[in-house]
């Protein structure tokens, strides 16, 4: 039962989730840990088993005996873990009850077993949306009606909701933070960028990212030099999957010799420092990024931003963007590029508003949304007790 006036014991669970996982879900939980602390509660994160190097980087994990998934694992890797659910739900439970957690947040449908209803009586739940799922979805319906309350990470996933016809009584938006703000970069420094600043691109390794295809669109008089960062997750959808577009990105680069430098992952606090030193960045995304931590991250250094007009990047880089349409292609993203490079008018425009897109979007502001969010929801039919449970004001 929660109680007012005190500390509460926040948990997350994440399947995948490790310490600078190159993944939007794992960075957005760590964020919502980060601010949990600073509001002066405590945070526990529950994740698939074995034990991982760099686990000790975040104090509060817990690696589930009842999980254990290979690296990288697919859906169906997780599916057969969760074949017999029982053993799973008996373990979550008992280490909510264990560690006297009062509210718990399930990362995802399935990977952050939102649809398994884990929580102990008395124990809120929120289920947080990171991707709107289709309707034929069966768990994705049973997380929604088993979750206290439902919490999207931008206006753009609670709008998708709406238009998709769910019923958002119980949605509530909390949006994605930046573990740290870092300083913007000095004009004069900025200028030097725009003139011979590479562009720098970091991403998860995915088709529907577009790398290869950026690669392959750069124009055949482009003399700037490019820099890809090439993350490969603890997940993919298929076998070999992040190997294929790897080589696929190195075949392309291999026609750009001395052009394009692919490099390894980064940890979650070193990709600002990175982007910072960027003349711009570019989202070649083929399919809606529903927040988009990269384009955020370059925004609160001052480094524009280039992509294709859909999903939640607009919005987030507003003034600080430029936007081509899908249809164009990625050819229409390097014309973009290269024009805001030329305008130092407009670049420098675009680089000042930069920060202020993403100046509210900080770790201890998600975590007061989060406790507000679950302290506004209404009751769930059959669990009115439950849900009628206030939740302290953060402190």
């Amino acid at each position: 039962m929660l109680s007012q006036g005190r500390p509460l014991t926040i948990a997350f669970c994440l399947l995948s989730f490790r310490p600078d996982h190159p993944s939007g879900i794992e960075r957005s939980l760590a964020a919502l840990i980060e601010g949990v602390r600073q509001l002066g509660h405590e945070a526990l994160v529950l994740a698939a088993g074995p034990a991982q190097a760099g686990d000790a980087a975040e104090p509060g994990l817990i690696r589930l005996a009842s999980v254990q998934l290979p690296r990288p694992a697919t859906n169906n890797d997780v599916l057969a873990a969760l074949a017999d659910p029982a053993p799973v739900v008996a373990e979550v439970a008992a280490l909510l009850t264990e560690h006297a957690v009062d509210l718990v947040c399930w990362g995802d449908t399935l990977w952050g077993l939102g649809y398994l209803d884990a929580a102990p009586p008395g124990v809120r739940s929120a289920l947080m949306v990171h991707k709107v799922r289709p309707a034929r979805d069966e768990r994705w319906h049973r997380a929604l009606a088993a979750a206290s309350v439902v919490c999207p990470a931008s206006t753009y996933l609670a709008q998708e909701g709406v238009e998709a016809g769910w019923d958002t009584t119980r949605w509530r938006t909390v949006p994605n933070a930046l573990l740290m703000t870092p300083r913007p970069v000095p004009s004069a420094e900025r200028e030097m960028l725009r003139r011979d600043g590479p562009v720098r691109v970091v991403s998860r390794v995915e088709p529907a990212k577009g790398l290869a295809e950026l690669v392959d669109a750069i124009p055949p008089d482009w003399n700037r030099p490019i820099e890809l960062v090439l993350a490969e997750a603890d997940f993919e959808f298929w076998p070999g999957m992040q190997a294929d577009v790897i080589a696929a990105c190195r075949a392309a680069a291999a026609r750009r010799p001395g052009l394009v430098t692919i490099r390894p992952a980064l940890g979650w606090r070193q990709v600002p420092g990175y982007l910072a030193g960027a003349a711009v960045t570019i989202i070649s995304s083929i399919e809606p990024e529903t927040f988009c931590f990269t384009a955020a991250e370059a925004l609160s250094v001052g480094t524009p931003v280039i992509s294709f007009d859909f999903g939640n990047v607009p919005l987030l880089a507003g003034p600080a963007g430029r936007m081509v349409p899908l249809p164009h292609g990625a050819e229409a993203l390097w014309e973009a590029t290269d024009a805001l490079l030329k305008d130092a008018r407009a670049y420098h425009a675009a680089a000042t508003a930069a920060p202020g897109q993403v100046a509210a979007y900080t770790p201890a502001a998600a975590a007061e949304a989060l406790l507000a969010a679950a302290a506004s929801a209404p009751p769930r039919p059959g669990r009115p007790a439950e849900d009628a449970l206030p939740v302290p004001p953060p402190r």
